[in-house]
């Protein structure tokens, strides 16, 4: 059975996660601190809100090391998947949280608390810029890696985030609406929810060992039948090996010339069209014999 196990050379990103967690998780104590000082739910709902980008980035940043891995008699994948169990509990760790905050901020309507709103502008500012430096570290490299515009996706959205607060707060300093500070709580709890959501159910569609929600299942068995040579295909099976690497395993009825060619071929193709970077094709002769695996492309 042949194996594919090259991966395409990837950008040391290292000091860039080095810098965005270090940058972060600094804005989340100053965050957090001036949140209880001042008693401002939103400012305590962005910290949550940036503690999911500390927890993003070092899974993010997990996910490439442990890439980098090989496996062992024990572990033959490797340890890959330890970042898919990583993102599960972050993800249920979020959702408690925001429970938690939406909850406060309930009663915050009923009983408002004064904020010293030019103490939470100035705050949130320091965050959306904080944000944007973080994002800016990993502009050049997610052009070519997933894993890195990942992480700028989540940095770019945070500074909107925190800029959304700096708006709570100029409004309490022109209008003197308390209730504006736990309602951006529960707005930007919300939009923490909808992210965690996201999150765990990716999370658990890879645990389960789904085809990766970027991979289009159909369109690779319809690409592997279309190669030349191929008659059929089957046992087509598509799993991720950690948050950053995929697996394809699969079976090919191919009468073909240059077995070893093709391989690199087809291997190489996938990578490139798909992000499929550890391949293993089964080649036969004849066509396929259990009925309920053939005609794959109708499944």
């Amino acid at each position: 059975m042949p194996h594919d196990h090259a991966h395409a050379p990837t950008v040391d990103l290292g000091p860039a996660f080095k810098w965005a967690v270090g940058l972060n998780t600094a804005y989340v104590i100053v965050e957090v601190a001036a949140g209880f000082l001042t008693g401002s739910l939103a400012l305590l709902a962005d910290a949550a809100h940036n503690l999911t980008d500390v927890a993003g980035l070092l899974i993010a940043w997990g996910a490439a090391v442990l890439a980098k891995r090989v496996g062992n008699a024990t572990y033959t994948f490797g340890y890959g998947r330890a970042t898919i169990l990583a993102a599960m509990l972050n993800a249920t760790a979020i959702l408690i949280g925001v429970v938690v905050v939406i909850w406060e901020a309930a009663h915050r309507f009923s009983a408002p608390v004064e904020v010293p709103a030019l103490t939470v502008l100035v705050v949130a500012a320091v965050g959306m810029g904080v944000n944007t430096g973080s994002a800016l570290l990993f502009m050049r490299a997610q052009r070519d890696d997933l894993n890195a515009k990942g992480a700028f996706l989540h940095m770019a959205a945070d500074a909107a985030v925190s800029g959304a607060v700096v708006l709570a707060a100029a409004g309490i300093m022109i209008t003197g609406w308390v209730w504006l500070d736990p309602a951006v709580a529960i707005a930007v709890s919300l939009l923490i929810a909808w992210t965690a959501w996201g999150l765990l159910r990716d999370s658990l569609r890879l645990e389960l060992d789904g085809v990766p929600e970027a991979i289009d299942r159909q369109s690779v068995a319809e690409w592997l039948i279309a190669q030349d040579g191929v008659s059929d295909a089957h046992d087509l099976h598509i799993w991720a090996l950690s948050t950053t690497r995929t697996a394809l395993a699969a079976h090919l009825v191919w009468q073909g010339e240059g077995r070893d060619a093709f391989l690199e071929h087809v291997a190489e193709e996938l990578e490139h069209r798909f992000g499929i970077g550890h391949v293993t094709l089964q080649l036969e002769a004849a066509p396929c014999a259990r009925a309920e695996l053939c005609n794959l492309t109708e499944a």
